[in-house]
């Protein structure tokens, strides 16, 4: 264990002990988890999985890890969601915010959607309880039969400016989609699309909660605010999270 510990720690990783316990666990051939860790891949796809919200949620290669920050979007719509209602994960990735949701809320009627089909199959793995997963752009990926009638959309949208991606750590930038990743000019052009989408899906009252970052907050409000919402920002300093929390005041 010590000479897996050193390894990581001389390849940067900050959480050397931590990581080389979780790879010792993981089973299989441990030096070859530790190569691939050492070479830059994220530790979650790495072993094939991330806790999230007290869930062990599967990571296949290539998509979207899970952040404890969205752990505060997941809370944010648990206090928020009526009973039995028509709750939609957009830019699902591994399904971790929906499956979240699921645990603490089976009665929910929960749809998931993601544009990337490696992230759908993975959340489709993690949702066995949804009402389904779909592939597609935003909410546009969605049943027809659903427009007007959701109640809450929850995302964890891609809100890095794309200027900055560049400057991401390696894993990220190198082993997870840019699509996931990159949110435009100013980091928030999805979340003005999903804005815009949503007064179609949602009914009158429903809510739209975004994450962004916290010096995005002003302008994510603003963007939800010209969409037709009545939005706040709510901040979780320990997580280092934002989340912008919308009321539509008239369907579309």
């Amino acid at each position: 264990m010590t000479s897996v510990v050193e390894r990581l720690r001389a390849a940067g990783c900050v959480f050397a002990e931590e990581e080389a316990a979780v790879l010792a666990g993981a089973g299989g051939d441990v030096d070859a988890l530790v190569a691939r860790r050492v070479a830059g891949e994220p530790l979650e796809q790495v072993v094939g999985w991330a806790a999230f919200a007290g869930l062990r949620v599967a990571v296949a290669p290539g998509v979207f890890v899970p952040r404890r920050r969205s752990e505060f979007l997941v809370e944010r719509a648990l206090a928020v969601v009526p009973a039995g209602a028509t709750v939609v994960d957009v830019c699902c990735g591994t399904g971790a915010i929906g499956a979240a949701l699921l645990a603490e809320r089976p009665d929910l009627v929960l749809h998931a959607a993601d544009a990337d089909p490696a992230a759908v199959a993975c959340a489709q793995g993690n949702l066995p309880g949804a009402a389904g997963v779909h592939a597609g752009d935003l909410l546009a990926a969605l049943p027809p039969s659903l427009a007007g009638g959701v109640d809450v959309v929850v995302a964890s949208t891609p809100y890095v400016p794309s200027d900055a991606v560049a400057a991401m750590p390696a894993e990220a930038r190198e082993h997870e989609p840019r699509a996931a990743l990159d949110g435009g000019g100013d980091g928030l052009d999805v979340v003005r699309r999903l804005a815009g989408q949503a007064v179609t899906w949602l009914r009158s009252g429903g809510r739209l909660l975004v994450e962004c970052a916290e010096h995005q907050g002003d302008a994510a409000r603003e963007a939800l605010t010209g969409a037709g919402f009545a939005a706040s920002v709510a901040r979780d300093d320990d997580r280092d999270a934002t989340v912008i929390a919308g009321v539509l005041l008239r369907a579309a």
